[in-house]
């Protein structure tokens, strides 16, 4: 897959803002739009981090602009996007899972933390930019969503419905503002090894996290996403890539992984 650009970005569609640009999948699409021709706005909760990305992507040549942020603030999401006239690229890829319990005994909070972080904070930062978006008259919203919003499983139901809620609003979205000069586009990975996707998950405990991938040879990658973000955001502007699911080899389905050994 040719991330390459056909024609680098047009000058008032150049910035492109990462939400969840910390760490995993938001960190890596920020160094790979970087390395597109974009100026990438670095946003997440951990200024620190954010900051020192920012600085190895300027050491490598690129333009980046670090920019604390809690997307399910919308006081401080109205705050950040008055500071933009227009942007080219917005990735909603803050979010995130807690929790693997049952229905029945699932923690009320993490689903609720999980719906404000993954659909509310989506939802924000979508309202806020859309119209910087259009006056760019090129813009693109991506939302990485997952393949937890498209088939449910036992153990997921929270996590699962803050996806397919994030499903719906790309979807929905796309209908609503279709003629207009924005593409909506919906990135679903399926199984992703990151330094802290499952620690998250369950609250630290690195015996549980590991046994997500045991026995997975390949699980994707934060990069292999990235690729794919950048690949579906750098396509001509006619092109809109509404939907599209990247798993591992070894992913079936959310319910099916062949695991070796």
């Amino acid at each position: 897959m040719s991330t390459a650009p056909s024609t680098q970005p047009a000058a008032a569609s150049r910035i492109a803002i990462v939400t969840g640009a910390s760490s995993g999948i938001g960190a890596a699409t920020a160094r790979q739009l970087a390395g597109a021709g974009y100026r990438v706005v670095l946003t997440a909760r951990r200024k620190d981090r954010v900051e020192a990305l920012a600085e190895e992507i300027r050491a490598a040549g690129g333009q980046a602009t670090a920019y604390p942020l809690d997307v399910t603030d919308r006081a401080a999401v109205d705050e950040f996007a008055s500071a933009f006239r227009t942007i080219g690229v917005l990735v909603n890829n803050a979010g995130g899972a807690l929790g693997a319990d049952p229905v029945a005994s699932g923690d009320p909070d993490d689903w609720r933390r999980m719906y404000e972080t993954n659909v509310i904070g989506t939802l924000n930062l979508t309202q806020a930019l859309l119209p910087k978006l259009e006056a760019s008259g090129d813009g693109t919203v991506v939302v990485v969503s997952s393949t937890a919003g498209h088939g449910t499983y036992e153990g997921g139901a929270g996590y699962v419905a803050a996806k397919h809620g994030e499903h719906v609003l790309a979807e929905t979205l796309r209908l609503e503002i279709v003629g207009r000069p924005v593409r909506v586009i919906e990135i679903a990975p399926g199984m992703v090894k990151t330094e802290e996707f499952a620690l998250t998950r369950f609250s630290g405990d690195a015996e549980k996290a590991a046994k997500v991938y045991q026995g997975v040879a390949e699980p994707l990658t934060a990069d292999d996403v990235a690729d794919t973000i950048t690949w579906a955001v750098t396509r001509p502007s006619h092109v809109n890539i509404d939907l599209l699911v990247v798993r591992p080899r070894a992913q079936a389905s959310n319910t099916k992984v062949h695991r070796e050994g």
